[in-house]
């Protein structure tokens, strides 16, 4: 039996660095000028750089694996839809949700948005993560 419940939540927050953006153009081999050439950006109708979508929704990994439904859990599923731009400086805050429980499978899904500081809704989506019965192993 898992013990989780739906509308259980969980979140965790984020300051988007310079730095943030270069590592992960390196990692991802995504070099779009719209992330990591300013003056390009000012062409653009942002004005300025653009954080990775993908960056931003690497937050939701630290949220599913460590906080909700955390230690064990494993990504089954992820769709994601993005709203707004994320900026250099933003702090974006990742929530999770649950949303559905299937405890034959154990599986859950959950609502799962980012939001930046001034509560604007950048990310939306839903997870279904795998989870151990009652903090064991898959």
């Amino acid at each position: 039996m898992i013990s989780y419940s739906i509308g259980q939540q969980a979140s965790c927050s984020k300051t988007i660095t310079e730095t943030d953006f270069v590592l992960f153009a390196g990692l991802s081999g995504d070099f779009n000028p719209i992330h990591i050439d300013g003056e390009y950006a000012k062409k653009t109708r942002f004005k300025q750089r653009i954080a990775h979508g993908l960056l931003t929704s690497s937050l939701l990994s630290q949220l599913l694996g460590v906080h909700l439904p955390g230690k064990g859990s494993i990504y089954v599923e992820q769709s994601i839809r993005f709203k707004a731009p994320v900026f250099i400086g933003d702090t974006i805050t990742a929530k999770a949700t649950v949303q559905e429980i299937d405890q034959e499978k154990r599986i859950l899904k959950l609502l799962t948005e980012c939001l930046n500081q001034d509560e604007i809704l950048v990310l939306t989506g839903t997870a279904k993560m795998m989870v151990p019965e009652d903090g064991g192993v898959i």
